[in-house]
């Protein structure tokens, strides 16, 4: 058997990365650019906006609720040190509706839909029902693909607005029963804390990151190869992938509305 010498297996190594990321590059453009063509399959966008939207809704709720609870929890901790404890609502409205808000949601939508997006077309291409679309003539990209991307950037918006709300309503919750805040205190300095910069990159960032958890979770899907354990790999593929862009590109994105915006 011939032996692979270490510099071939680089080479080989990068050149596989390199097409995978002009792959998915090429995916999420066309995916962008089917949106000015005919059909548009607007039945199945609305379909995958309530499996993305309306499935991943109790989830959210929840998180958001929860981690709202927890950063109030360890915001008054500090707090109290330092008899500040009125600085709670600021606290838990800058982190959830900047930071908290638009990851975990993020990370809650990737981890249930970047995964399902990635089976259920790596289901399709082991089962060769991908080329009978080629073969009838349908651009599965088109089909497939731009209603998904279209639906979880439309539904991640929204999903991340009802997970900042859910976070000031957890903070608040544990604020007013276990710490004694007024409740009508704690909502005022909530929203007075919160400026046009806070709401923008709160806002901004759920589109970005929905078009990343629909984009690798299709790209994984379409490129299976492999029977069933091919399936498997893609969708732990498609969830890590994703997982790690949206986490990355949460830096990106603070830094650069820092820079536009200025700082505090």
């Amino acid at each position: 058997m011939e032996l692979i010498s270490p510099t071939d297996f680089a080479i080989d190594f990068a050149r596989d990365k390199v097409q995978a990321v002009q792959d998915y590059a090429l995916l999420a453009a066309r995916s962008v650019t089917n949106l000015f063509r005919r059909p548009l399959y607007v039945a199945d966008m609305i379909q995958q906006a309530d499996l993305i939207g309306v499935g991943s809704l109790p989830i959210v709720v929840l998180t958001g609720f929860f981690i709202g609870g927890a950063l109030a929890l360890n915001s008054a901790n500090t707090l109290q040190r330092f008899g500040s404890l009125s600085l709670i609502g600021q606290l838990v409205a800058v982190g959830m509706v900047t930071e908290l808000g638009p990851i975990i949601t993020g990370l809650m939508v990737s981890g249930r839909n970047a995964s399902g997006m990635a089976s259920e077309l790596g289901s399709m291409v082991v089962t060769e029902q991908i080329d009978a679309m080629r073969a009838l003539g349908t651009d599965p990209t088109k089909k497939l693909v731009t209603p998904r991307v279209i639906s979880t950037v439309f539904m991640l918006f929204f999903l991340t607005i009802i997970s900042d709300a859910c976070g000031l309503a957890g903070g608040g919750a544990v604020s007013s029963l276990m710490f004694g805040m007024d409740w009508h205190q704690y909502w005022s300095t909530a929203w007075q804390i919160l400026v046009f910069r806070d709401v923008f990159t709160g806002l901004v960032k759920p589109v970005l990151f929905g078009f990343i958890i629909a984009t690798v979770g299709c790209y994984y899907g379409l490129s299976a190869r492999g029977g069933t354990q091919g399936v498997g790999r893609a969708t732990t593929q498609a969830v890590v992938a994703s997982s790690i862009l949206i986490i990355i590109l949460d830096f990106f994105i603070t830094r650069l509305v820092m820079t536009i915006f200025g700082y505090r």
